[in-house]
């Protein structure tokens, strides 16, 4: 035998050796955790099940007329908005990002951090303030009639932010910062390098960043205008508010208005189908690209001084944005808040915050729970199944929160009558409905799309414990469970904490879950607001509306923080680097 297929049969055997090894490694995990998982991932895809069952069981006598109705309209709205919104945050945030990254003028570290703050405001919370600062009655069209002695409409043209470009406008008003953050982290991670070499072959500032630097932030870009696509297609409030009918009006509208469960089901179907295309089109813009540094070694980004009406240009482009989706509509907050002197009305907002509390805590401890599992039975079962079951639970944030609701109802009710008959038959006893219309069906909603959420920063955190932890606990007699709890959860601390906070503040916010899976008289502070605008009642909403943007705060600057310091071979951020030049800093 030649030397060859010795060492070949031998790289074959090593192979069988480690296939086999990891076998036995695996037979000796319980497959309770399989289950777990599974169970889980039905959970997740149990209202995409639910609709397509109900969509195609309903028959076909009703398709014609949302064909030829609300359809057409619905779905060219959507895909105009969504359209609009994925061009205007994609100038507007990598716009911002690439000046924040690249150029020094003051006022540069304050900026970074503002730009982010729209995140914290609710889109629905945006078009109510807009629609009472800009709408025929508010302030600014009230004052341009005194100043010019307008009398009616026709004397003067305004725009109408109650349109489908107002809603664009709006929208990408508080959307921006997803496209910003991802812009922002792919331009601190580039090599200083390339962007070099492009400068020596002759490129300008301008030609580097649409030449090289964007081409080389087109994964990140993907993902952050996939984000704000999906929030488009989620958005209730605001759309209806502004009187603009998209797949998740019409869904509202065909469900509850006009009392077709089936005609709802089939356009909740055609959102899902418009969310698998969104998940495909950001595959493919992103592709098998991947970009790595050929050299372990860093250096600081050499900032470009702004001076003079440059410097004052960079100031003016960076605060647009924030004043935009921040500050006009904090004001207009702020002033109804204050104004506001309802006795009865501070009674209701109190109970709605409470149950806003009381709703997120619970929703954010079910949701650590199951993210927690799928993590680690990621790392200690492995295999094709679990990672795809992994990926399988995450698709939950993309469903519209009228489809995840739409999806729930159906299953929930059709348990609580089998339920309900199974016990009149053998006991005599009417049970009632137990899941539906109840605070759990609200949990298990805000847990199902927010678990992606929590997963993400639980995953993170994992990988940051070494695996011989498991071994050295695994040889003194532990069990993968009682490794979990004395030995992974301790270490984990921080990551549970980010994610229990992150699902938190995202449950605070929920709207069209909240709105159509809640107990009867039982309102939220999105469900509050809500109904005091669809009343046209601003100045009573706007105290509810502002604790809403408040909470949403921390954690949007938190994440600032990790992405704007996490350019790798970073050392100390006051230190400077050998040679550094006097407009050379090492911050991001």
């Amino acid at each position: 035998m030649q030397s060859g297929d010795v060492s070949t049969s031998t790289e074959r055997g090593r192979w069988w050796g480690h296939k086999l090894s990891a076998w036995r490694g695996r037979r000796q995990v319980s497959p309770g955790w399989t289950i777990a998982v599974g169970l889980i991932v039905a959970l997740v895809a149990l209202p995409v099940a639910a609709i397509a069952v109900l969509a195609l069981s309903s028959g076909f006598e009703t398709w014609p007329h949302l064909v030829r109705t609300i359809l057409p309209n619905a779905l060219s709205t959507t895909l105009t908005v969504m359209a609009g919104a994925a061009v205007t945050t994609l100038i507007v945030g990598a716009g911002t990002a690439w000046i924040i990254t690249m150029y020094r003028f003051p006022g540069r570290g304050i900026l970074d951090r503002l730009l982010v703050i729209p995140l914290a405001v609710p889109t629905y919370i945006v078009a109510y303030c807009y629609v009472d600062l800009l709408g025929y009655a508010g302030p600014v069209q009230g004052a341009l009639r005194a100043y010019f002695h307008w009398r009616t409409p026709r004397d003067y043209w305004f725009p109408d932010v109650r349109s489908t470009s107002g809603a664009i406008f709006l929208l990408s008003s508080v959307l921006y910062p997803y496209v910003y953050l991802a812009a922002r982290a792919s331009f601190v991670q580039q090599s200083i390098c390339v962007l070099e070499v492009a400068r020596t072959l002759g490129r300008t500032p301008w030609g580097a960043f649409i030449g090289v630097a964007l081409p080389l932030a087109r994964p990140a870009l993907a993902a952050g205008v996939a984000l704000v696509l999906m929030e488009c297609l989620n958005d209730l409030g605001a759309v209806q508010h502004l009187g603009v009918e998209t797949l998740s009006a019409a869904l509202y509208a065909t469900w509850l208005q006009r009392s077709s469960l089936g005609g709802a089901a089939q356009i909740a179907l055609a959102a899902v189908a418009l969310v698998l295309i969104l998940f495909a089109i950001e595959r493919h813009a992103r592709g098998r690209r991947q970009f790595h540094h050929t050299t372990g070694r860093y250096r600081s980004i050499p900032f470009s001084a702004l001076s003079g009406w440059w410097a004052v240009g960079a100031i003016v482009v960076c605060l647009i944005p924030f004043i935009a989706g921040f500050v006009l509509p904090c004001l207009v907050l702020a002033y109804n808040a204050i104004h506001f002197t309802d006795d009865a009305g501070w009674a209701a907002l109190s109970k709605a915050a409470w149950n806003s509390v009381l709703l997120a805590v619970l929703a954010a401890i079910v949701t650590v729970v199951l993210a927690v599992i799928l993590a680690y039975a990621r790392r200690i079962v492995g295999g094709a199944f679990i990672r795809l079951a992994v990926r399988l639970a995450s698709v939950g944030y993309a469903l519209p929160g009228t489809v995840l609701a739409l999806g729930l109802l159906i299953p929930l009710a059709a348990f609580d009558n089998r339920l309900d008959a199974l016990s009149r038959a053998l006991f005599g006893l009417p049970l009632g409905l137990l899941l539906t219309g109840t605070l759990s069906a609200l949990v298990l909603a805000f847990a199902i799309r927010f678990l992606a959420v929590s997963l993400g920063a639980i995953e993170a955190g994992m990988e940051r414990v070494s695996p011989n932890l498991d071994a050295a606990a695994r040889t003194l007699g532990a069990t993968p469970l009682s490794t979990m709890v004395r030995v992974h959860l301790p270490l984990l601390l921080p990551a549970l904490g980010s994610a229990g906070l992150l699902v938190f503040v995202d449950a605070m916010k929920e709207l069209p879950a909240a709105l159509l899976l809640r107990p009867f008289n039982f309102e939220t502070l999105a469900t509050h607001v809500y109904s005091l605008a669809s009343l046209e009642l601003f100045e009573s909403a706007g105290a509810g509306s502002l604790a809403i943007v408040l909470v949403g705060l921390l954690p949007v600057l938190a994440l600032h923080q990790a992405i704007a310091s996490g350019r790798s071979g970073q050392g100390s951020p006051r230190r400077a680097a050998p040679n550094a030049s006097p407009n050379t800093a090492t911050s991001p």
